[in-house]
């Protein structure tokens, strides 16, 4: 082996490597564009009925979302990195809020915040709640079952020993 250069191997890696983490990376700037209906539906709930808006405006205000995002995105990351972490949290999100000087929208996020946690452990115990029922329900199904089997195995044994006393009779 070459001492000093890389092998093509190695190389070869190295490429694949990189051509995977540029290809998480949006390819042109409108990939990173908020979808436009859930644009529309925003500035909808935000501006009083009878408010149009045009075209060029809802393109700037997703453009405009989309750099906010990028930017608060990189803000929350120096916070997960400089706490040794690759995984972002709401943390994170809430001081780079803090950072960007966007500290009066703070206790809003973590009412929303609560809110969505809530609304999940709900989801959570509807779906256990759900699981049990069922599980109970298949256990009430095996049970009747297995009763169902067992008075049929005694009309069988019963309807043996009838035949049995019927022959019996037959043969005196």
């Amino acid at each position: 082996m070459r001492t000093g250069k890389r092998s093509k191997k190695t190389h070869r890696l190295e490429t694949n490597r990189k051509q995977r983490s540029q290809s998480k990376m949006a390819e042109r700037p409108e990939d990173l564009n908020l979808p436009n209906a859930v644009i529309t539906r925003i500035i909808k709930e935000a501006l009083p009925d009878g408010v149009n808006v045009s075209k060029e405006a809802r393109s700037a205000i997703s453009r405009a979302a989309s750099v906010f995002v990028l930017y608060a995105t990189s803000c929350a990351n120096n916070f997960a990195m400089k706490g040794k972490r690759k995984t972002l949290n709401a943390g994170d999100v809430l001081s780079a809020m803090e950072e960007m000087e966007f500290q009066r929208f703070v206790p809003l996020l973590k009412d929303s915040l609560e809110a969505y946690k809530k609304g999940q452990k709900g989801k959570k115990e509807a779906s256990e709640q759900k699981r049990k029922e069922k599980d109970k329900k298949t256990d009430s199904e095996e049970n009747d079952k297995s009763r169902e089997e067992e008075n049929e195995e005694e009309e069988r044994m019963e309807e043996e020993e009838t035949k049995e006393g019927e022959e019996e009779e037959a043969e005196d």
